[in-house]
């Protein structure tokens, strides 16, 4: 009889260097997805990748490293999808703000599993500095498109302020989105939301004159 246990010496998979870490990332980040950081252990992810369970810790010092890298790539990622709809709708316009926020929600919502990983859910992850950086650098667009968004209509306001307002608007929608409070409060609520945002979007489609404030992106 043959033995499935990819522990065994047999079943296991040969890697160059570069590929088995990789391969152990992967295996990671695809249990995170499927069951949540707290569910998962790296002898899961060992089995995954087929390797032995020592083989981590010739790539990693521990656990979290692993984690840390996975969070960082999660930014990076969401910046990439920032970066897209910027060139989409054009930088520091309306509409790709509101595409921003879109985006957000839309990562959250399609992966929660890991944007809680990438918000909170491990204060250690949350303070390595690497991480903060990567957080810090996909932030920075928002604060930059705001910034650009005011100097088009000749208005004096403080881009980080409206910033990190947008984005706590966002982030906690995303938030009570993925934690099913918007369901469980207000049953049909984001029906309704959508209705409504379509409804703004083909207004402001049919009046692009006039001026406007930072204030209205809130809106």
């Amino acid at each position: 009889m043959q033995s499935d246990d990819k522990s065994d010496p047999a079943n296991r998979t040969s890697y160059h260097h570069g590929d088995l870490r990789e391969a152990l990332i992967g295996a990671v980040q695809q249990l995170i997805e499927e069951d949540g950081a707290e569910n998962f252990s790296l002898a899961d992810a060992c089995r995954r990748a087929k390797v032995s369970t020592a083989a981590p810790y010739k790539h990693f010092k521990d656990r979290d490293e692993i984690l840390e890298i996975i969070v960082m790539r999660a930014f990076d990622e969401m910046a990439d999808h920032a970066v897209a709809e910027i060139e989409k709708h054009g930088p520091g316009t309306k509409e790709s703000m509101v595409a921003l926020g879109k985006s957000y929600v839309g990562f959250a919502t399609t992966r929660p599993a890991l944007f809680r990983l990438m918000f909170g859910q491990n204060p250690k992850i949350n303070q390595a500095g690497d991480v903060q950086d990567e957080g810090r650098r996909c932030f920075g667009r928002v604060i930059e498109q705001v910034a650009i968004y005011c100097r088009s209509n000749n208005l004096e306001a403080d881009a980080l302020n409206i910033a990190t307002r947008l984005w706590s608007f966002v982030h906690g929608m995303a938030s009570l989105i993925i934690d099913e409070k918007y369901q469980n409060v207000v049953p049909g609520l984001l029906k309704r939301q959508q209705i409504s945002c379509r409804r703004r979007q083909k207004r402001c489609e049919h009046s692009r004159s006039g001026r406007t404030d930072c204030a209205s992106v809130m809106h």
